[in-house]
């Protein structure tokens, strides 16, 4: 049961499989919003003499139950990562682990590499789901360990490539609906800037347009149903953002990161839909969450961020940790107003009809009637200091 893009990489591994293994080798084609037409895929694995390829749209499961979920918690990883490929290796494990049961395969293959974080997202969500089951990665196996051995070994075997080695060596790239994410190459430098024609979603934000725009997100516990007025799916409305914030040079990041196996990463992404949508849930809950339960996911969120970077989606510590934060959504209804110009997301409106716990009359600067009585924060304050005012008398009798 091999995960397969149709690409350089899982097409060799493919007739690599067939040839080293002598084994009929099932292909599943995952359709997250990558932007590639699939069909290719399906006639390459065809070719390739495949007998079962499974391609299948999961753009509304993508979303809707694992990036979806992810954004309630206001998962962000070494505080600007928004987890764009991690989030979608737990779905592919997971429909691999479904066909090959259905099909009957004793092993799945992927084409992550022995330095990657994928590799450990695919095999633990498929060992979580099938816990007898064989993995085959084969970059941890074989000797096809550059470009150039990879194109000699397609072009002995017949296997038809797109790549073309341009100068230098290429940028991978990784595309989902949440997100495109760049590495290698010349990236591997850390001081070197990307070139502009490497971005494909969004534009610089200095040629975003002169305008701001404006959009109103309406929240249902915690997820977003609606933009601008209109009740869309939940792939729809992430596409929507995407879109829109792309325009407007949203949602840019350049990022050397810390991988799970150990080493130091540098990657570049693109997550506009996703940084409109952090920040307008922040917002949502701002008013709709009690100050302490927006302390506890705040204090929970790094750890919940990071058991999704490194794999741990199906783990019964991430499952647990889900229900308390969507418990935490059943108040996360209204709207949202943010305000798109050149590289910036900011709310500027937030409100709702049934969950507010802004109350205007506490709050104001004006005459409260009474609401809340300012000589109280006296005694507040002096019990608050109370242990800063014994530990400065300590220090005066030391003297």
């Amino acid at each position: 049961m091999l995960a397969y893009s149709g690409g350089l990489d899982t097409s060799v591994i493919l007739k690599w499989l067939q040839d080293t293994y002598g084994c009929e080798v099932v292909t599943f084609t995952a359709d997250i919003g990558q932007g590639e037409e699939l069909e290719p895929a399906r006639r390459k694995a065809r070719l390739l003499g495949v007998k079962q390829i499974f391609v299948e749209d999961l753009r509304e499961e993508f979303v809707g139950e694992f990036v979806f979920p992810m954004f309630r918690a206001n998962a962000v990883y070494e505080g600007e990562y928004l987890l764009g490929t991690s989030i979608a290796r737990p779905l592919i494990a997971k429909h691999l682990v479904r066909i090959a049961k259905k099909t009957g395969a004793d092993a799945i293959s992927h084409g992550a590499t022995g330095k990657g974080n994928d590799q450990v997202r695919f095999e633990l969500g498929a060992y979580a789901l099938m816990p007898d089951v064989r993995v085959i990665a084969p970059w941890r196996e074989w000797d096809l360990l550059s470009r150039e051995k990879l194109l000699r070994y397609a072009q002995k075997n017949g296997i038809p490539v797109d790549y073309k080695r341009r100068g230098g060596a290429p940028y991978s790239m990784d595309a989902n609906l949440l997100h495109i994410s760049y590495e290698g190459g010349i990236l591997e430098d850390p001081a070197y800037e990307p070139d502009e024609s490497m971005w494909r979603i969004t534009v610089p934000p200095e040629k975003a347009p002169n305008r701001p725009e404006y959009l109103e997100l309406g929240y249902e516990h915690g997820d977003i149903v609606s933009v601008n007025g209109k009740r869309l799916t939940p792939a729809k409305v992430l596409a929507e953002l995407n879109r829109i914030g792309g325009r407007h040079g949203i949602g840019r990041l350049d990022l050397v990161e810390n991988r799970y196996v150990g080493m130091k990463s540098r990657g570049c992404y693109e997550t506009p839909g996703g940084t409109i949508m952090l920040r307008a849930h922040r917002a949502m809950e701002s008013i709709t969450l009690d100050r302490e339960v927006l302390s506890l996911k705040d204090d929970l969120m790094p750890r919940y961020a990071r058991m999704i970077y490194n794999g741990y989606w199906f783990s019964p510590e991430r499952m647990l940790l889900q229900k308390l934060i969507d418990e935490s959504q059943r108040t996360v209804n209204g709207t949202v107003r943010v305000k798109l110009y050149k590289g910036t997301v900011m709310n500027v409106g937030r409100a709702s009809k049934t969950d507010s716990l802004f109350d205007p009359a506490i709050s104001t600067f004006e005459d409260d009637r009474g609401a809340f009585d300012q000589a109280d924060a006296a005694g507040f304050i002096r019990l608050n200091a109370l242990r800063m005012r014994t530990a400065a008398n300590l220090r005066r009798k030391k003297r």
